[in-house]
């Protein structure tokens, strides 16, 4: 699976497919936005100075990303999906997940990625306007995908089957 490019730019060049989603001051109250990019449902995070946008559906079961806390998990800052607690990096979209390596002697838990699960955006940073470039979905399939374009209520996850 081919790696996706940062997620931000701060830049005075815009994309032509940028597409204007918020203010910078917006972020002042909240440093979450939900919002809608040429039918695509995403989540723009503002969190220690940096912008990233993601697919705002979880990869895992579709959680609403928005309403995720964001954590440092071993220098990397990470949105954890709200339903099951899924780990997603905020910078490439990589899911996380804890374990330990079988071949140390010494069996401590560490944090290993799955790969790139969560689809990222381009966010560019110009005269206050925070601008969104979708990815290419042509070259690279991400797992968010499934969820991207579906319209899904905020209700909380269903109880699993037993």
């Amino acid at each position: 699976m081919g790696q996706q490019q940062s997620a931000n730019v701060q830049s005075e060049e815009i994309d032509e497919a940028a597409v204007l989603v918020a203010q910078v001051e917006d972020f002042k109250t909240s440093k979450t936005l939900r919002t809608t990019v040429n039918d695509r449902e995403i989540v723009v995070f503002h969190h220690l100075g940096k912008y990233h946008a993601l697919d705002l559906r979880c990869y895992h079961s579709g959680g609403p990303l928005h309403l995720g806390e964001i954590e440092d998990l071993d220098g990397r800052a990470c949105v954890i999906c709200p339903w099951h607690k899924f780990k997603i990096v905020l910078e490439s979209g990589e899911g996380l997940y804890q374990g330990v390596d079988p071949r140390e002697t010494k069996r401590t838990k560490k944090w290993f990625s799955k790969g790139v699960k969560q689809r990222t955006h381009k966010v560019t940073v110009r005269n206050g306007g925070v601008y969104v470039t979708l990815s290419d979905t042509s070259t690279m399939w991400c797992d968010s995908d499934t969820y991207a374009n579906e319209k899904f209520n905020d209700q909380p996850c269903p109880d699993p089957v037993t």
